[in-house]
């Protein structure tokens, strides 16, 4: 493969010195039709040069040699990188790295590093804390990808095509074992790190163009009118168990998330004049405002817990992770066939308790906080049981309006 790179030297000798000394120039050739110049920056006797190289053995000829040597040697070393994850490499492409055009933020792993260093001092300014880890992670696979199936330590932007885009697909999901959704979140990391670099003008061609990842199964987030009755009649093993499902049964019911939730204090909660309570705060995600009217249930699960929760906070709140963890046996206690995560209470509030009962989008886009209605159009999945009783309450409106002729 290396036997069509060709490096060779001569005298720049129009601009040779007074002390007698001209620079040296090389040519670089990658088989017969890529072709580049560019200066070795040094510059040597004139009277010592001969067919390319310092003639003699003195320690001043042996010196130059070397320095020759070592950029042949870096050239050739430069091209079986870059054709490792390229088809065609140019002349070109092995000069940057030769001159360093290609060093610091312009090779792909140095750039991401510096992306995420950045992104971690942003934090608790315009960034969430834990929004990096994504980051961090995907950093951490390319570095193994790359250590393990090119024995790279970095790769220049200008090496990233397709091929590499595909073959890091295909690195998570059999080597690293990943879940579809993991290789999503990562491939999507990677690309807008790729994008941030198209925009600097590092790279010109996007590398996942007609990329298309595998797409988990869609899987139902939201718990039924059913599966809330089980929830709520279930008898459970601990008071731990029992207070976390009335933890969940709230954010079930009024579609609050865990952050907002665990922030939430009596100055949050309001009675109108009609003597409906709100809480009326913001996301803590977005800075959006929102207010939502609590039903029956949340004002009991309110009053339940009335004064046992520190600092002035409304409710005894655990630890996410462990908030998780236990609903995860509280679910297998149900007897609920699939997984059951915190998360799953804004998508219940979202889709039966709200949008399946007929209550606007708008309202609804309005409570959870959301600054998009799109962002509230993820929810708006009619479920079969509301297709059937909406069907069933026509059929009885227009019973007997219709007949035929004969």
């Amino acid at each position: 493969m290396t036997k069509d790179v060709k490096v060779s030297f001569y005298l720049k000798r129009n601009e040779t010195k007074k002390d007698g000394k001209s620079p040296v120039m090389a040519r670089l050739s990658i088989g017969k039709f890529s072709e580049t110049i560019f200066s070795a920056k040094m510059t040597v006797p004139a009277d010592l040069w001969s067919s390319g190289r310092a003639t003699g053995k003195s320690h001043t000829a042996n010196e130059i040699n070397r320095q020759l040597d070592e950029i042949r040697a870096s050239a050739l070393s430069y091209y079986r990188e870059l054709s490792a994850t390229k088809e065609k490499v140019a002349a070109e492409d092995v000069k940057s790295l030769l001159l360093g055009m290609a060093s610091g933020q312009e090779t792909l792993l140095s750039y991401f590093r510096t992306h995420n260093e950045n992104f971690d001092k942003r934090i608790g300014v315009n960034r969430k804390a834990g929004s990096e880890k994504g980051y961090w992670f995907t950093l951490n696979h390319l570095t193994k990808f790359l250590k393990e199936k090119y024995k790279l330590s970095d790769i220049p932007f200008s090496a990233l095509d397709r091929s590499f885009i595909d073959k890091f697909d295909l690195y998570l999901k059999i080597d690293r074992r990943l879940a579809p959704g993991t290789i999503l979140i990562y491939t999507t990391r990677l690309g807008t790190i790729i994008g941030e670099a198209i925009t600097e003008g590092i790279i010109t061609k996007n590398p996942f163009a007609g990329y298309e990842p595998e797409r988990p199964e869609r899987q139902q987030k939201y718990l039924t009118r059913k599966e809330l009755n089980k929830l709520m009649t279930t008898p459970l093993v601990t008071s731990k168990q029992y207070l976390i499902r009335d933890l969940f049964l709230f954010s079930c019911y009024t579609g609050i998330p865990y952050c907002d939730m665990f922030k939430l204090t009596d100055g949050d909660v309001s009675v109108a004049e009609d003597n409906v309570v709100w809480i009326k705060t913001f996301r803590e995600k977005t800075g959006m405002d929102y207010e939502i009217p609590l039903l029956e249930l949340p004002l009991l699960i309110l009053e339940r817990y009335r004064g046992t929760a520190s600092g002035g906070r409304l409710l005894p709140m655990y630890p996410n992770g462990e908030l998780n963890r236990e609903l995860k046996n509280i679910a297998r206690i149900c007897g609920f066939a699939r997984r059951l995560t915190w998360h799953c209470g804004r998508h219940t509030y979202a889709t039966e308790i709200t949008l399946s009962q007929g209550v606007p989008i708008e309202t609804v886009s309005r409570m959870l906080g959301h600054s998009q209605i799109s962002t509230t159009q993820i929810y708006a999945k009619i479920t079969n049981d509301k297709i059937d009783e909406d069907m069933k309450m026509l059929e009885k409106r227009i019973a007997g309006k219709f007949k035929f002729a004969i």
